[in-house]
């Protein structure tokens, strides 16, 4: 409320000359007068209350304020209570926080000739409010202007692959190169995402027909591998049979038993064992003699 009654002291003060220059002396006489019968203590007092409302400036913990002298910086004050000189002195109020940019899509063309759309947030802070003021016309402006044109060509410099399946190392690229340009300004990049990235409707389901194609050809492998490796343990199966005559009874056995417990009109005739060894050695003299 005090601060603005003392912007509105100028207006009174015009107001009440031009009443003096209308009215005549006779106003200057009492306003005179009246000012005259005050004591030179209230006067003082007056004064002194004036000039601290107008010089004593609060700066919050999360701001700093960048002060000029006759137009030459003098440093940063704050956080805290601190005391201007009128009409010297000139501030400027810095937020120390840290900043949410988001950066508008961008249309790239990756290396190998694919149009994408690619957007991204850059986190940032002012670490040196003089040089945000100093160097710098508008330091978000310039942030954001940097942070597109670097998205465009980092994006644009890798092939579709690497900037799908290698997010992470873009985000560090962008946030060291957007650093390091900002850092002549006092600000500081703290990182850098890539939010979306979007492809093409023709290129997506070409995407998706590769992938469809190397699940199947997964797959094939799988069961191939599946096969393969069921034959070579029934191989070794059979070379354990053939070398114990005894282990190839029990397992006939085995499967006799397993067949009949099965439901059905299945109509099981066991043949001896040794009936099948004198095929076999028959088979032999034939292989034999020809």
């Amino acid at each position: 409320m005090m601060r603005g009654a003392l912007e509105v002291l100028p207006f009174i003060l015009f107001f009440a000359v031009v009443f003096a220059f209308i009215f005549g002396s006779e106003l200057i006489k009492i306003l005179g007068g009246f000012i005259m019968g005050l004591s030179p203590f209230v006067v003082i007092l007056v004064a002194v209350v004036l000039f601290l409302a107008v010089s004593i400036k609060i700066v919050p913990e999360y701001q700093r304020a960048v002060i000029f002298r006759l137009g030459r910086v003098i440093g940063a004050k704050g956080p805290g209570l601190f005391i201007l000189i009128p009409v010297i002195d000139r501030m400027v109020k810095m937020d120390l926080r840290t900043v949410t940019l988001d950066v508008p899509t961008q249309d790239i063309i990756t290396r190998d000739n694919v149009s994408v759309s690619v957007d991204a947030v850059v986190y940032f802070r002012v670490v040196d409010p003089v040089k945000a003021v100093v160097e710098v016309e508008n330091y978000y402006y310039a942030t954001s202007q940097i942070a597109q044109t670097t998205l465009r060509s980092v994006c644009g410099s890798v092939e579709l692959d690497e900037l799908l399946a290698e997010r992470e190392k873009l985000n560090i690229t962008l946030q060291e190169i957007i650093d390091r340009q900002t850092d002549p300004w006092g600000v500081k990049v703290v990182s850098v995402e890539l939010k979306k990235i979007d492809l093409p409707e023709e290129l997506r389901r070409a995407m998706a027909k590769q992938a469809e194609a190397e699940r199947e050809r997964r797959a094939k492998i799988i069961t191939a591998e599946a096969e393969y490796q069921a034959a070579q343990r029934l191989a070794d199966a059979a070379k354990i049979l053939s070398s114990e005559p005894l282990a190839l009874q029990l397992r006939y056995l085995e499967t006799i038993q397993t067949v009949s417990t099965k439901p059905g009109n299945t109509l099981l005739i066991p043949i001896p064992f040794e009936m099948l060894k004198f095929l076999d050695k028959n088979e032999e003299k034939i292989q034999g003699k020809s």
